[in-house]
């Protein structure tokens, strides 16, 4: 069995109101730098969730530089996992979700609602972002058998993943929340999985 420790990134400017996607050198501000140095303490500090022994990052730098602190003080290399990568949200990148509303009623409502068939303008499909997360939980319990492997991911990707073990619908994502510096953990065994922990939080706001 792997136990996937699925960690959202820490606090950034534009977290809880816009759809910061790939945007370019979105790095954490100065809340979420003091979360990701909190980290380090909390994993040493909770033997329910024990320390990993396995580390890895969507490649967007404000994932990178959340588990930095912690690959320093555990003395473990941080590996890129693309298929836990922010979703590409296309023209709404860096939009406020008041101003996607008003720009594109439909396909927002069907974004809230119906995410399974939604699809940014220009951006990702969310049922290939699910199929890309299930390809990566797949991955990690093949190569990391009976290890502990943290990833360090975003809100929407971590429910997909979350849903994929469940197997809840895409529709029914914005029925819990995964909040900045918070903790879900997985378990994943040959033909399914379960859901340990959701929305922990781990380094305080």
């Amino acid at each position: 069995m792997t136990r996937l420790l699925l960690l959202r990134h820490a606090a950034h400017d534009l977290a809880g109101r816009a759809l910061a996607g790939r945007m370019e050198g979105l790095g954490l501000n100065a809340i979420g730098r003091e979360q990701a140095l909190r980290l380090a303490d909390h994993f040493h500090g909770d033997d329910r969730i024990g320390i990993p022994q396995v580390l890895a990052s969507s490649p967007q730098p404000r994932a990178r530089e959340t588990i930095a602190p912690l690959a320093a003080r555990l003395g473990l290399p941080v590996s890129i996992a693309r298929e836990f990568d922010e979703i590409d949200f296309g023209d709404w990148t860096g939009l406020a979700f008041e101003a996607v509303r008003q720009r594109d009623p439909e396909a927002w409502r069907r974004w809230c609602e119906q995410r399974s068939q939604a699809r940014p303008p220009g951006g990702e499909a969310f049922e290939a972002v699910a199929a890309r997360t299930r390809a990566g939980l797949e991955r990690l319990r093949r190569e990391h058998p009976d290890q502990s492997v943290l990833v360090v991911s975003h809100a929407d990707v971590i429910k997909a993943s979350i849903a994929g073990v469940l197997g809840l619908s895409l529709d029914r994502l914005e029925c819990f929340d995964v909040a900045c510096a918070s903790l879900s953990v997985i378990e994943l065994y040959e033909g399914g999985g379960r859901l340990v922990l959701l929305n922990a939080t781990v380094a305080g706001g």
